[in-house]
């Protein structure tokens, strides 16, 4: 078997080889003729040098030849991932010949099989240290260089890449040359895909997918395109700068291991996101969002690209605000900030509450493979936070005025926080080095809480450390009719008034979510939530307030019954899709770990099947509530009749809630192999495959065999292992997986060795037994998780499954 992790990239090599070497451009020629797991690829680089010596990344499965200025060299010299390049001139050519191997991992040219006809799909996924797996290059961020790309693949095949691509003979195509590029978005994809174009304002648009799923992608093209013609129009409104990259094809992609890439001209997209049957509002919401973020990378992250992965901020907290800001003002999905309330906050919050916590700028000098682990709830969900904050507290004219001139200065080049920071104050603004520290260079949250007073309310701030960060927020008060009387402010010290009387039934800070802080509700307040929660019109204040609710369940400070009765008593009001499928989310973690599973998990299903009798026939909210009551009843003759007979009220019982019913039947002993492969006859698609596999996990005697596949398999696909896991821990079979418990320790590390980047830490999250509630497993976690003989996504996995572990059993400890 053969190890795929080598020696990482560190600052300090990454810095000195960019003073070293200034890359002219690349020629890529790939050859996916052969029908096996390998391909051949011929990287030609023009570079020059300041020195004589450097070196090249190239992470093969054979290396055939490298020549350097027409002089042949020892292939043998390759070590670790790296080739050493001797005697470099002022000027160089550099020619290096491979066969490389095909990834089910997720990173490097992936190749996928549909499992619905047996087409074979490729696409390329560079991000990291992922792009020298599938072509040899000076990979790091700050060497950006033109490509221009050749593709040789069976005559059936259309090839897409960062340039506009042209077929120039029988299974052979030239992609046109790029602007310059940084390693880690360059992409090529490569298969029998479906494809669909249009063009608007110029630019020409395509969307792709497999063939197999060509009839959902047909049905939301007009969909697709308007999001993304919405989305255009509002940048270009913004941005000095028009899209600069030519094409912009968006193609569905099969095993992704994210939900999107941002790789210019040609952005890849899980194809998870084409809906094979009815979808709830968020989910489509969501997905336009994800177009609307990787649109916002082509300025911020590929028009101008950070330095190092420590800036990555600039790329993901821009596009995450980006992202829900212009899908909430121009598209026609609405409710945006209520789903980042309720979702993307909600994990920020967690993780900059978690052991693995950082700045969302940090100084700190991680390499290459480190950095990956960043991306995480804090460069995506609080960077964002940040940014909506810095936008209210700059105002509009000055944060875009800041924000054009940065991009104009640094266009396809890089730059990092402080000349940020320095085209901000150029365009007006004052004070941002302090503010940068206090926002960027810090972790954790402050605390927001109010206090009824004789005479009024008083908003304390708590902080972690002594920043003393400044908020610009509203307070809402909402009387016994939940009609709220919102009061505008800024905090910029630890107490303040609050133009509100201390007998309004119900006080929140940060009302409309407006800044980064968790928040806790007075006692008055908690009180009188049951009655007032569900007559609060605004869903992004609800969000707020359950998020308090949720945060203060998680650290203690609230009794998990009391939270579980908040749900039952209001659920059945709540008209957000996003707020029931969240909740129920959540609820997971404490009907299986803060409470005994099957009491607290009958609240959970008599609730939502009291909401299913009420809610709008055929409507979002109503498919929302069944898919969570589907996983919290244990009344299997009625889920088995949903499968036999159409249940009424218009509810859809689509491929996938079948799929829900028959994990749940599975798990209650209802139903076992025969029904799975029964269920996978009915539906012989790729998507299948990946939900008979998360059945196959949960069965009781199925347990030994999604293990091995999970620790032990190199060739599984990337959402065939993540269903595994996902199916694998139940509360409900706790003694029938309690051998597997203490196997978690001593089996994880050793996945390292056969696969590479995202899925580590992915596959790590899924598969820690997080229903396990025992406080000797707390020192064998701690102990893993500073392991450093162990792939670093795999110890911060661990090190979060510590935490969540930590408080589970403190929580039990207290409420018990």
């Amino acid at each position: 078997m053969r190890a795929l992790t080598v020696e990482a990239l560190t600052v300090k090599e990454a810095r000195q080889r960019a003073a070293d070497l200034a890359v002219r451009s690349y020629l890529v020629d790939f050859d996916l003729t052969d029908p096996g797991d390998t391909f051949e690829v011929t990287s030609r680089i023009s570079f020059t040098a300041a020195g004589t010596a450097s070196w090249v990344d190239v992470k093969p499965e054979r290396l055939l030849s490298v020549e350097l200025n027409g002089q042949p060299l020892d292939t043998e010299l390759l070590t670790d991932g790296r080739f050493p390049l001797a005697g470099l001139q002022a000027e160089n050519d550099l020619v290096i010949h491979t066969v490389q191997k095909y990834s089910v991992d997720g990173e490097g040219l992936v190749r996928s099989v549909d499992a619905a006809d047996g087409r074979v799909y490729t696409y390329g996924m560079s991000s990291l240290e992922s792009a020298p797996r599938y072509y040899p290059c000076f990979d790091q961020p700050d060497l950006k260089a033109p490509y221009t790309v050749t593709v040789k693949c069976p005559e059936d095949w259309v090839v897409l890449g960062n340039g506009a691509a042209t077929q120039t003979g029988p299974g052979e195509w030239a992609l046109a040359e790029t602007k310059p590029l940084s390693t880690y978005f360059v992409a090529i994809v490569a298969g029998p895909f479906h494809l669909i174009r249009s063009e608007y304002d110029g630019i020409p648009l395509g969307l792709a997918c497999r063939q197999s799923l060509k009839e959902p992608l047909e049905a939301d093209a007009e969909d697709l395109f308007k999001t993304t013609r919405d989305a255009f129009d509002a940048y270009h409104r913004m941005f000095a700068q028009r899209y600069m990259f030519g094409e912009y094809w968006q193609v569905f992609v099969p095993d992704f291991n994210l939900g999107a890439m941002e790789n210019p001209g040609c952005v890849t997209v899980s194809d998870d996101f084409l809906f094979r049957a009815q979808a709830t509002e968020a989910e489509r919401s969501t997905r336009s969002r994800v177009l609307v973020h990787e649109m916002a990378h082509m300025w911020f992250g590929d028009l101008v690209t950070m330095k190092w992965w420590n800036d990555m901020w600039l790329n993901e907290s821009f596009a995450e605000y980006m992202a829900h800001r212009v899908a909430e003002d121009a598209t026609a999905y609405k409710d945006n900030w209520t789903d980042f309330a309720f979702v993307r906050k909600w994990w920020g919050m967690q993780t900059d509450q978690s052991s693995s916590t950082h700045p969302v700028a940090p100084d700190s000098l991680k390499d290459a493979r480190q950095s990956l682990d960043d991306f995480d709830g804090i460069s995506y969900a609080k960077g964002a936070a940040v940014l909506k904050q810095l936008a209210k507290y700059l105002g509009d004219d000055v944060f875009l005025k800041g924000v054009n001139s940065h991009l104009e200065a640094h266009e396809y080049g890089n730059a990092d926080l402080h000349e940020f920071i320095a085209k901000l104050t150029e365009a007006g603004a004052n004070g941002l080095e302090n503010w940068s520290e206090q926002w960027l260079r810090t972790s954790g949250l402050d605390t927001l809480s109010a206090e009824r007073t004789a005479t009024g309310v008083v908003l304390h701030r708590e902080s972690p450390d002594d920043s003393r960060r400044p908020h610009t927020l509203t307070v809402g008060g909402y009387d016994e009719a939940g009609t709220p009387t919102i009061v505008e402010l800024v905090l910029d010290q630890d107490s303040v008034e609050v133009a509100l009387g201390n007998e309004i039934a119900v006080i929140v800070p940060d009302a409309q979510d407006d800044t980064w802080v968790k928040v806790r509700l007075d006692s008055t307040t908690l009180a009188n939530l049951p009655a007032v929660l569900p007559k609060i019109a605004d869903g992004t204040t609800r969000a707020v307030i359950w998020n308090a609710v949720r945060d203060a369940t998680m650290t203690g400070e609230l009794d998990p019954r009391q939270a579980l009765e908040l749900f039952a008593t209001t659920i059945g009001a709540e008209d957000s899709d996003v707020a029931v499928e969240s909740l129920v989310r959540w609820l997971d973690k404490v009907i299986g770990g803060y409470l005994p599973y099957d009491e607290s998990r009958a609240v959970v299903a008599d609730a939502l099947e009291a909401k299913l009798a009420s809610v709008e026939p055929g409507s979002s909210l109503q498919l929302a509530t069944a898919r969570g009551f589907v996983e919290t009843t244990h009344d299997s003759e009625l889920l088995k009749s949903w499968l036999t007979a159409n249940p009424g009220r218009g509810l859809d019982i689509g491929q996938d809630l079948r799929w829900a019913i028959v994990l749940q039947l599975v798990r209650l002993g209802a139903f076992g192999a025969a029904e799975i492969d029964a269920e996978l006859a009915r539906d012989q698609s790729s998507e299948g495959v990946t939900h008979a596999a998360r059945c196959r996990a949960a069965l009781a005697d199925g347990k030994e065999a999604a293990w091995q596949r999970i620790m032990a398999d190199p060739e599984i696909g990337v959402r065939e292992l993540l269903a595994t896991a996902e199916g694998f821990w139940h509360p409900a079979q706790a003694a029938i997986t309690a051998p597997y418990v203490g196997r978690f320790f001593t089996d994880i590390a050793g996945t390292g060795d056969f696969r590479a980047g995202m899925v580590l830490m992915l596959t790590a999250n899924r598969i820690v037994p997080k229903y396990a509630i025992d406080a000797g497993l707390i020192g064998m976690a701690e102990a893993l998780a500073k392991d450093t003989t162990v792939t670093s996504g795999i110890r911060r996995a661990v090190a979060n499954y510590a935490d969540d572990l930590r408080r589970a059993v403190e929580v039990r400890r207290r409420y018990s």
